[in-house]
């Protein structure tokens, strides 16, 4: 078998495997729960883009979903994923363009954390983030820590601007490493960050990624890659042609407006002091996307009185090699085991 085959599983009989619409914030929103127990505690994903929704409702039956593995998972957890407004199965063209704003975001999570709750008859839930998700994820930790069992911050941003600064920095290196002439016009044309124009912010990252930013490979470390990432549209048992063309072209143009990449500049965990929720941040070792530096000094500074952990992942850039991700799935469940919420399978 290859470094990304096609791994499909199936729920017991006695648990639950449905994809439902929920009205959050004025608006449907698709989500997917699974679990082999209903009982078993909550989990619910945040995924990244915002418009990129991977672990979302395409994962329904697929194992690695880019920054976690979910075979393992729906054994131990009642696992919801979420395609936020504007992504995947959610799309849809008439959302107002003026609600992708980051306010909204945090209180759909927060709309759809609440309707979990009573729906299951769950005090808690356990929240993870990736990248994007992060922000709306750790926001969640810090203004409603009493309905969180945990928070999981993987690819965790803390400062918007100061993670462009040091993406154009590693960008322009590469670039002069390459003698890549139209790179380095295109970052001078551009300036340093910040990007405080739509434009600005779309065109940094378009060499970004020409660059691999998401992805770490070396000659012992493979990696499936933005196509694997494909992949895992094109093998759903959910996405239709239409709702990939939405995913890769449409939802892109609806979800980033002016406002929104105002929002990002405004993004700063840096002032937070405190959370009173326990707490576990898991990086890409050679993520230069979402820089690791920041998140190391957040954890370190950070009082957490119900337990912090910082963990990193020697295989994986912003995209988690599959290895690791099935190491993030280990982790989440062992950390709930280890905090005595969760009954061993």
């Amino acid at each position: 078998m290859g470094l990304f085959s096609k791994r499909e599983f199936h729920i017991a009989d006695k648990g639950i495997d449905v994809v439902e619409k929920l009205r959050l914030g004025e608006v449907e929103q698709s989500v997917l729960i699974q679990a082999d127990d209903t009982t078993k505690p909550i989990l619910l994903f945040v995924h990244g883009g915002p418009c990129m929704p991977v672990p979302g409702v395409v994962s329904r039956g697929q194992d690695y979903a880019v920054s976690i593995s979910t075979k393992e998972l729906v054994k131990h957890f009642l696992v919801v994923f979420w395609d936020q407004r504007g992504a995947g199965k959610t799309f849809d063209k008439n959302t107002p363009k003026k609600t992708f704003r980051i306010e909204q975001y945090i209180s759909d999570c927060h709309d759809l954390i609440d309707t979990l709750r009573s729906r299951f008859k769950q005090e808690k839930v356990y929240l993870a983030g990736h990248s994007w998700g992060t922000i709306i994820g750790l926001s969640i930790a810090c203004r409603y820590p009493e309905k969180l069992h945990a928070y999981f911050g993987i690819s965790q941003i803390i400062n918007w601007q100061e993670n462009d600064l040091i993406c154009y920095n590693w960008l322009k290196n590469q670039a002069e490493k390459a003698n890549d002439r139209k790179t380095l016009k295109k970052l001078e044309e551009l300036g340093r960050p910040p990007y405080l124009i739509l434009k600005q912010w779309t065109d940094f990252r378009r060499p970004l990624i020409k660059y691999n930013s998401m992805v770490y490979e070396s000659e012992t470390v493979k990696h499936p890659g933005m196509l694997g990432a494909l992949k895992l549209f094109l093998n759903s048992r959910e996405y239709t042609i239409k709702d990939i063309f939405h995913t890769l072209y449409s939802s892109y143009n609806l979800t980033y407006t002016q406002e929104l990449i105002e929002d990002f500049a405004e993004i700063n965990f840096k002032t937070v002091e405190k959370i009173e929720t326990s707490l576990a941040f898991l990086h890409g070792l050679k993520d230069v996307h979402v820089d690791g530096k920041p998140v190391e000094q957040f954890f370190n500074e950070l009082e957490a009185p119900f337990g912090k952990e910082l963990v990193w992942y020697e295989k994986s850039g912003h995209m988690f090699h599959p290895d690791d991700s099935k190491k993030i799935e280990e982790f989440i469940i062992d950390y709930a085991k280890k905090h005595s919420e969760l009954l061993v399978v």
